[in-house]
Formats: structure tokens, sequence, C-alpha cells
């Protein structure tokens, strides 16, 4: 797709370029911002750069013995970039599958840069622990998020911007659908995303407010909604139309064909043909939903239990 090329460039001279592996962004004017990196986490007043790194095996084996920060340190150094003004995200999913998504209204413009892979992680807050920590165990992040603003904002602002991108991470995740892998609920990201968000120091336009009531929240989540939509789209084939299945909306209760089987009296080749056939059928699609989220609600005590078996009897 890309090859070692200059892929965007925004109005303030950031320049995001393509390096095999590595989505890399060199600023072109200071920037302040929140990073969940262990390089040069937290706020921080000076950056220079970011990048997003697509982990190969031989990168994950070599993780397995040694610091995460200082391999992001030497990362740093093979892209000839300076470690103490960078920071850097890293994932399994491919850095060809990137999705770059522009927002602008009036002087206010927002970028968001997103790697996307749920197939395998996306969970729910909430939900069981896939593992727990002991001497710094490593997992991989899956949702990279990487947000650029034309505009200055303080450490408040940045932290109201990382909450707002937050969750529009997750309204991408619910519109489409995205079952969590650790329970019958839908995902709400996955167990280790990561996401950078940067400010313009240079700029004199300095916004107090990056809420879901400004426009700036606005931007900043029409704009992550977008790009994660895109991105999983490019990583796992996960659209409106392949979630638009009977079967699909079923998955997060992980039931077996068998299940469905087991009872009739006929071929089973030709029985799973027909029920792939009238599993994508709108009708069964929409009385399929529409049991599961009567489910949802009774448990989550919205409903009682006993109004659905009157409903039933009906």
């Amino acid at each position: 797709m890309y090859s070692n090329r200059l892929i965007f460039k925004t109005s303030n001279d950031d320049e995001i370029f393509y390096l095999k592996d590595t989505i890399l962004i060199n600023f072109g004017v200071l920037r302040n911002g929140i990073s969940t990196s262990k390089l040069n986490s937290g706020t921080n007043d000076l950056y220079n750069s970011v990048f997003n790194q697509h982990l190969s095996q031989e990168k994950i084996d070599y993780l397995e013995n040694h610091d995460i920060c200082q391999y992001l340190i030497n990362e740093c150094n093979s892209l000839n970039i300076d470690y103490k003004y960078s920071t850097g995200l890293i994932t399994l999913a491919e850095m060809k599958n990137v999705s770059i998504v522009f927002k602008k209204f009036k002087n206010m413009e927002v970028t968001a840069v997103v790697t996307a892979g749920v197939r395998t992680n996306s969970s729910r807050a909430g939900d069981e622990a896939s593992y727990w920590e002991d001497n710094g165990e490593f997992h991989f992040g899956t949702i990279n998020i990487i947000l650029l603003t034309n505009v200055c904002l303080e450490k408040s602002t940045l932290t109201e911007a990382f909450m707002t991108v937050t969750e529009a991470k997750t309204v991408a995740l619910n519109n489409l659908r995205i079952p969590s892998q650790y329970s019958n609920g839908f995902a709400t990201g996955t167990g280790t995303d990561g996401v950078a968000i940067f400010s313009n120091r240079d700029s004199q336009n300095i916004l107090t407010n990056a809420g879901k009531h400004s426009k700036l929240g606005e931007l900043m989540a029409k704009a992550v909604i977008e790009a994660v939509s895109k991105a999983i789209r490019k990583q796992v084939w996960i659209t409106n139309k392949s979630q638009s299945n009977a079967l699909v909306r079923l998955n997060r209760y992980k039931l077996d064909i068998n299940d469905f089987y087991e009872t009739l009296d006929e071929d089973k080749l030709e029985f799973i043909r027909q029920l792939q056939i009238d599993s994508k059928k709108q009708d069964n699609v929409a009385i399929t939903s529409s049991i599961l989220n009567l489910i949802d609600e009774i448990e989550n005590n919205l409903i009682k239990n006993r109004m659905l078996m009157i409903w039933r009897l009906k």
C-alpha cells in the first residue's frame, strides 16, 4: 500500500510517514500532549514526534525478556528521532491498514490516525480479567489512536479530550455491535488500547473545553468514530454489512452450529447452507436482535424476567 513515503500532511506541517511497519509523525509545530505509552507517558509539555508500530513475531519474542520503555527508546534511535521528545504506541495491527480522518470547523482542525483489530482482544469494561499483572507482564495494544489538533490545549483540557476520544472509540465499536471476547456483552474497547493526543503550543487559539458539548469535542469524536470504523474494516473486515447477520449477532453467546442442527432430521450440509442464507435475511436479523436486546435488558435489570415470559405467551 505504502512504501517509506509521506502519506499525509496537516496544515501545521505535521508529516505522516509510512515506514514499513511503522507510522511516524514528525510534528511541524511545538506540541504538548497526553499519551498512554510507556515512553514519556502522561501529560508532557514538549513532543517533537509520535509513532505507531506493528510488532513482528521477532519483536514480540524480543519483548518477552526486555523492558518496553528501553525497546521504544531503541526504536526512536533507529527512526532517527529524539526519544526525550517522542512517544510511541505498539500493536499487532498492520500499519498498511491505518486510517486517517481529517475534520475542520472554521479555524479548528482535528486529524485522527488509527489502527485497529478487534477479533481476539475485544472486551467490555467490567469483564472478568484475562490476566493479572505480576512484575510487569506485557500485553499488546490493539486499537491505537493518535489525535492531532491545530489549537492549543492546557493539561486539564487534554485530559478532557482523552475522555472524549475514549468514549468515541466505544461508540464506533457499539455502532458495529462488536462483541466482547470475555463475556456476552458488547465490547467497549480492547484490553490494551493506546491513545496519544497532541495540541499546538504555537497556536494563540487556546481552547478550554474538549467535552461532548464543545465543537472541538464534536470534531474529535466524529474523527475518531470514523477512523476507528475504517481501521476495523481494513484490519478485520468487520462492517455494517457483515454485522447484519443473525448468526453474527449470536456469536457473543458462543453458540455452536450443532446447537441449531442436533434436533433436526435432515442433511447437515444442506441445513448449514440454508442457515447461512436465512441468517442474512433482514427479518431474521431484526427478530434475533430484538430478542437479544430483551435478554440484555433483563441481565441489566431493566426488565423483569417474568415480563419476557408473559411476552412469549402472547
